[in-house]
């Protein structure tokens, strides 16, 4: 599954879902690296 983080204040990264961290962080796979970010809430339209 997809999944967009957000490391900073500025800087997004999306990728392949790895894991979950017990802080509330995420960790996603993009090619051969991986991230640790906050989750970007997903926005609905209604």
């Amino acid at each position: 599954m997809l999944r967009t983080i957000s490391i900073g204040s500025c800087v997004s990264v999306q990728g392949l879902l790895v894991a979950e961290m017990s802080d509330g962080r995420i960790v996603v796979k993009v090619d051969d690296k991986t991230y640790v970010g906050n989750p970007v809430a997903a926005v609905r339209a209604s």
